[in-house]
């Protein structure tokens, strides 16, 4: 742990391969409910500590808020989005996943939790694309004094490269 009492990073990357695929399940208020062996083989958690546990507990700092505020807008409004995304394992070590989220419904079409299946993310999109956009991303954020400021700013940066693209999200993201 660093100073501040957070998780030191190390740097190192971990892999998965791509026949591997990481499932997790969580309720309204983002506790894991459920969490495959992938899971908790590259997050580096036994299921007992993981269950109950809010999903943030995996947030790279390296991962800027507007993409997050991005996922939970679209999954509030009943749609499920991609997007990639680099988690911490409990040592500091990280990986980068290739994310599918989706909200799960109800009898009645209420969402009652969420559902996640993240794969192998492609290499040159993450260096080519994702690692630099999240840099700029990032940037725009610790630019402000407080981090809803921050995050606010950076979801701006993102809505504006989506409007110059002439794409939506999604369509960028399988463009790529």
């Amino acid at each position: 742990m660093d100073q501040s009492g957070n998780l030191s990073l190390t740097g190192h990357e971990r892999t998965f391969s791509n026949d591997e695929i990481i499932v997790s399940k969580t309720d309204l208020k983002g506790r894991i409910t459920y969490a495959n062996r992938t899971f908790m083989h590259l997050a580096d958690y036994e299921e007992q500590e993981l269950l109950g546990a809010p999903h943030s507990l995996i947030r790279h700092p390296d991962m800027p808020r507007c993409v997050f505020k991005l996922l939970w807008d679209t999954l509030e409004a009943k749609k499920e989005i991609f997007a990639y995304v680099v988690n911490r394992s409990k040592n500091g070590d990280h990986y980068w996943v290739f994310a599918h989220v989706t909200p799960s419904f109800d009898g009645s079409g209420n969402i009652n939790g969420y559902h996640s299946n993240r794969r192998v993310p492609n290499r040159k999109v993450l260096n080519d694309t994702i690692i630099p956009l999240y840099k700029t991303l990032l940037d725009v954020e610790n630019q402000s004094a407080n981090r809803k400021d921050g995050m606010n700013r950076g979801y701006a940066v993102l809505e504006q490269l989506l409007q110059e693209k002439g794409v939506g999200y999604d369509e960028l993201i399988f463009s790529l």
